[in-house]
């Protein structure tokens, strides 16, 4: 066996091993959060983000990967508006559900992931009235699995999910202001 192989099986065990301790140390639960102002009414905003038929619309997951397959249930919108997903791309498969929906003012949706990873994710969306524009705020927390606490160790999640939502946010304010 040579001298590098022999490091390599020292070295290597011992890195995965400091990962695992590092990832171990990260929070248990996480919060992203992104805010925008669209030139619209709190009242257009809301209509696009509580009827869940209108997320096709602006939410990066359904315009970025054209495998998703959505299908929906319950009223067509505001609580108990339901849609599952399934993707064979980035989206990943689940259901959501909207739990809350305080017109025109916030929107709260339960996010059951089964694929990349079983969890289950709180979205807010908090509309603020600003003359004929509105602050519109999107937060998503939910735990921390270990898996996203590995990446976390080489990637900003805030930054890569941040991302994520400063396109929703981005393509929320189109639709709305095109209107």
């Amino acid at each position: 066996m040579g001298i590098k192989l022999l490091y390599l099986l020292l070295f290597l065990p011992a890195f995965i091993g400091l990962v695992c301790v590092i990832a171990a140390t990260r929070p248990s639960r996480f919060r992203v959060q992104r805010s925008i102002t669209v030139n619209a009414e709190p009242s257009e905003v809301y209509r696009l983000i509580v009827d869940l038929h209108s997320w096709p619309k602006w939410a990066p997951q359904d315009r970025e990967d054209n495998t998703m397959r959505r299908v929906y249930d319950g009223p067509d919108a505001g609580i108990g508006a339901k849609s599952a997903w399934q993707s064979s791309g980035s989206a990943g498969a689940g259901s959501m559900e909207i739990q809350n929906a305080i017109p025109p003012s916030q929107v709260i949706v339960r996010v059951d992931w089964t694929k990349p990873f079983k969890t289950t994710n709180i979205n807010t969306f908090d509309l603020r009235s600003d003359g004929s524009r509105t602050q519109v705020t999107w937060t998503m927390e939910g735990p921390n699995l270990f898996p996203m606490r590995l990446m976390s160790v080489f990637v900003n999640m805030d930054k890569m999910m941040g991302k994520h939502f400063e396109t929703g946010l981005a393509q929320l304010k189109s639709a709305a202001e095109a209107h």
